[in-house]
This record gives structure tokens, C-alpha cells and sequence, in this order.
């Protein structure tokens, strides 16, 4: 395998030159970068990248723990997260916590043990010590989706307020006023901010939210099951379920078909982050879409920021409605584009 040496030799140039062009040092002339470039090529000569951290005390290495690998949101967005890494010259090690503090402090740990650059998390709840040990310690680290108030690190997140308010609205324009919410983690920002946003839109048009129509879910298909079980064993069930996120409305879904009853026609169902099977099931969901993409590819340039000395700002995209046919639509109702949906109530 070719080393350095071979490099300069077959560039006709000093280590120390080779070695400046390959670390990107400004005071190189365009001639020797060429000469580098062309010999690096015929040579198939691969830096040490364990040697060159060592002499920079970088490794190009982002961490990013996710909160569940098995939710098709984080899997779209560490993909949108690697995507941008790479264009960046970055790598990204994954860890999943699977919901668990305690996994989530395992991955830190080890990631940092590994001296990345930086940390991109999702918290599983209001922070784990590792965690909140890493933030406080000066680690670069950004908060992406959910995040810990109190804790000073930028939070790249979407705004899903103005999209839930859509929702109601349109719920309400169908007809609908008995309206459940099967909610996240307390212990999650998200889990807390959507239940409030659904209330604050009910509010807007006269209704309550009473606590029956309350259900606690830990963002699993599981609970999301367990809880529409109890809202359809109700004396006056809910006219329409509103699952604060996608697995929670598959569960959801699975619960209301074991009954034998039929999404619309008995039950309606909306769910906070659109997936690409919402468009496959019968009927399609009403969802809320976040801009998964964008967010992983803002989280990444705002930990980059941060490595390299810069602020790192914090970010809030706005969510959109997309209207489908599980919540009572007509069969002719068309997804809108992407600006956010607004209807006006009766």
C-alpha cells in the first residue's frame, strides 16, 4: 500500500508539502496541489485517518443517537443526516436508544470514548446523565427533534403547532367535535408540546379535551393499540383518534380493525408524522409531515457550525397538513401542496 512517501516521491515534492496539500493548508501553490492530486490518484494512496486525528485531534467523525431506529421518522432522518455529513467530509456512527435513557448514555459514551467531533441527539426523555454531562462539558452537540429546556445547545426541530391547528380546523369543517389524542412521552418535549397544541387548537373552536379523551403513549405501536382499545370501550367514543405519532397510528389502526369496525365509517384516525405507507393503507391517513429532510441536513450544518467555533443556530421548521380520506374526507380529496393548509371553520 502506498504510504506518504510514495506520494512526494512520485510528485517530485517534500513530505511536508505532500503532507500540507492532503491536510489543506492555505499556503500550498495551485502547482503542488495539482502535482499532489494526480499523484494520490495514480498512487490509490488513502490517508490514515486514525494518524491524521492524532496530528489535528479531529477524526471528521459526527455521533447521532436517535430515540428509536425502528420508526420510520429517524430512519429517514439519520439517512438525511449521514447525506449531508458526507457532502460536508464528514462520517456518522448511529446509536439507537430505543427509547431508554440508559441506552442513550451508553451510546454518548462510547461515541466519545470513539472522539468524535461532535453529537447530534434526540433525547429519550428530560435528559440522562451521560447526556446532559457531555452538554455541559463544552461537547459540540446539537439537540435535533426533541430537546431539554434549560440546556444550552442549539435544537434543530419542526414547529407543529400552526399544522395541528390545521388539523382541527379541518376536523372540525367535517363535522367532527368528540376529538381524542393518543399522547407521547410525558418526559419528551415532543410528547408534551403536541398534546398542548391540540388542546390550544380545540380551545380555539369551544371544545374540550376531557381527560378520557387523553391517552398516554410511549411513541410504540403497542400503546397506541392499548389506548384506542379504552377510547372505543368508552360509553361515547371519540369521533376521530389523533396519534401523536406514526407507530402509535398503526397500533391505532390495528386496534380498530380487531373490533371489526372500519376507519372512517365507525372511527376516524389522523396521525402526527406522515410516512410513505400512510398513502398504502385503506384508507389513507391524514397526516401531519414534518421536513425530515431539511432537519437533518440543518441539525448537521448547525453541529458543523459548532465544531468549528461558530454559534450554531437553533432551527424550527414548520410542519404541513396533508389531507387523505381517514378522517371522513371525500374519495376525491387530493394531498395539497407543500405549503401548510389552512381552512377557515364554519
Amino acid at each position: 500500500m502506498a504510504g506518504i512517501k510514495d506520494v512526494a516521491a512520485e510528485a517530485g515534492l517534500s513530505v511536508a508539502t505532500v503532507s500540507r496539500v492532503l491536510n489543506r493548508h492555505p499556503s500550498v501553490s495551485d502547482d503542488a496541489r495539482r502535482r499532489v492530486t494526480e499523484a494520490v490518484a495514480r498512487l490509490g494512496y488513502r490517508p490514515n485517518a486514525v494518524a491524521r486525528s492524532l496530528r489535528t485531534d479531529q477524526t471528521r467523525t459526527l455521533g447521532l443517537v436517535i430515540s428509536d431506529v425502528m420508526n420510520p421518522y429517524f430512519t429517514e432522518l439519520a439517512r438525511s443526516v449521514e447525506e449531508e455529513a458526507r457532502a460536508l467530509g464528514y462520517s456518522v456512527i448511529i446509536g439507537n436508544a430505543d427509547e431508554r435513557p440508559d441506552l442513550q448514555d451508553h451510546h454518548v459514551t462510547t461515541l466519545l470514548d470513539r472522539r468524535i467531533d461532535g453529537l447530534l441527539v434526540s433525547p429519550t426523555d428530560g435528559g440522562s446523565p451521560g447526556m446532559l454531562g457531555a452538554a455541559r462539558a463544552g461537547t459540540p452537540m446539537v439537540f435535533v427533534d426533541r430537546w431539554i429546556p434549560g440546556v444550552d445547545v442549539p435544537v434543530v426541530r419542526s414547529d407543529g403547532r400552526a399544522a395541528v391547528r390545521d388539523l382541527v380546523a379541518h376536523l372540525h369543517a367535517l363535522g367532527h367535535r368528540r376529538l381524542a389524542i393518543i399522547a407521547g412521552p410525558a418526559a419528551t418535549t415532543t410528547g408534551r408540546e403536541r398534546v398542548d397544541a391540540f388542546r390550544e387548537a380545540l380551545a380555539a373552536h369551544g371544545l374540550e379535551l376531557p381527560d378520557a379523551y387523553i391517552g398516554q403513549g410511549d411513541f410504540q405501536a403497542g400503546s397506541g393499540r392499548r389506548v384506542t382499545e379504552g377510547f372505543l370501550d368508552l360509553a361515547e367514543p371519540p369521533e376521530v383518534v389523533f396519534a401523536a405519532d406514526n407507530l402509535m397510528a398503526l397500533g391505532a389502526l390495528d386496534a380498530v380493525r380487531a373490533r371489526g369496525l372500519r376507519v372512517p365509517d365507525d372511527i376516524g384516525l389522523a396521525a402526527f408524522d406522515d410516512i410513505p405507507w400512510f398513502v398504502h393503507t385503506d384508507p389513507p391517513v391524514t397526516a401531519i409531515a414534518q421536513p425530515v429532510r431539511d432537519l437533518g441536513r440543518a441539525a448537521v450544518r448547525a453541529l458543523v457550525d459548532r465544531i468549528e467555533g461558530r454559534a450554531g443556530e437553533s432551527v424550527a421548521l414548520p410542519a404541513r397538513l396533508v389531507v387523505r380520506r381517514s378522517c371522513g374526507e371525500a374519495a376525491a380529496v387530493q394531498e395539497p401542496s407543500p405549503s401548510p393548509v389552512r381552512r377557515s371553520t364554519p
